[in-house]
């Protein structure tokens, strides 16, 4: 059925779901599981100081790319501990959609299995949500969990 599957990680309830059905598919049928986390951009706060608020927002870059790591780290583990075995990690700056389009597009991936609803809820409801505009725009299989 699927050979590889791209499961983006946000930390929302619903990724978390993602990711062990994506795990039961891997147990099952030894599925390669890309596990995805793009950040959230930092809000454009122009230092006021130049210097002083230069050293924050390198600290804060530091501080959430620390954060990312730890992030897909943390999912990669509860994915083996859920009986996955062929795990990667991946963590990349961008658009949230356009970097999933890209990525499995890149790594001709066979899915994306991802939450129907991320951390950033109320930007989705003006916008339209991420899984929505992937779901609409990959050229693979798309499966959201809600």
């Amino acid at each position: 059925m699927f050979r590889s599957i791209l499961v983006p990680i946000d930390g929302s309830p619903h990724a978390r779901k993602a990711l062990s059905l994506a795990c039961q598919l891997a147990r099952h049928q030894e599925v390669y599981l890309l596990l995805l986390h793009i950040p959230e951009a930092l809000p454009h706060n122009p230092p006021l100081v130049w210097g002083v608020g230069t050293q924050a927002v390198e600290a804060s870059r530091e501080e959430r790319a620390r954060h990312a790591q730890q992030m897909v780290e943390k999912a990669a583990e509860e994915a083996r501990d859920l009986g996955a075995l062929h795990v990667e990690m991946l963590v990349r700056q961008g658009d949230p959609t356009r970097t999933i389009l890209e990525v499995a597009k890149d790594r001709d991936v066979d899915a994306i299995l991802m939450g129907s609803r991320g951390l950033s809820d109320l930007r989705g409801l003006l916008t339209g949500s991420v899984s929505h505009k992937v779901s609409h725009a990959a050229e693979c299989s798309v499966i959201t969990m809600h």
